[in-house]
């Protein structure tokens, strides 16, 4: 395990065309845990709120969850979600980083319910627990590595 002064933070993103779940996570622990969910209806506002974190954060690298199908293969999502990472990139100047998403919504949502949280408090922190599951499993491939 690196020093801890050769951690830096890192911030995920679960990109969603309604709302965006945010995690952080530090690659000293390598622990990922759930940050915010941008809900926000104009592109300008949702990256003006992630503007915010970055400035707060001071991340040394952004995660993009990257949606394919189940076989890999890419859908109609995954081009947009490779957009939003090249726009975070020149946005904020930082390295974006691709992670395979391939059902972190829906893995949320299940683990939330079996936590017994449901309903709308399980719908206000679902975006955000998958990008947590995303970075967790960005973090977890890099110590594999």
């Amino acid at each position: 395990m690196p020093a801890a002064a050769d951690s830096s933070t890192v911030l995920a993103f679960d990109f969603g065309t309604r709302r965006i779940g945010v995690a952080v996570g530090d690659t000293g622990t390598r622990l990922a845990h759930p940050l915010a969910t941008i809900e926000r209806e104009r592109e300008a506002d949702r990256f003006a709120a992630i503007a915010a974190l970055v400035d707060e954060w001071k991340p040394s690298r952004l995660v993009v969850g990257l949606p394919v199908h189940a076989d890999g293969t890419p859908h109609g999502t995954t081009g947009r979600a490779r957009r939003f990472g090249r726009q975070l990139a020149g946005r904020t100047g930082l390295p974006v980083d691709y992670a395979d998403e391939r059902h972190p919504t829906q893995d949320a949502a299940s683990a939330l319910a079996e936590a017994g949280v449901t309903g709308r408090v399980a719908r206000a922190v679902r975006d955000r627990v998958a990008a947590q599951r995303i970075l967790q499993a960005w973090f977890d491939e890099r110590a594999r590595a």
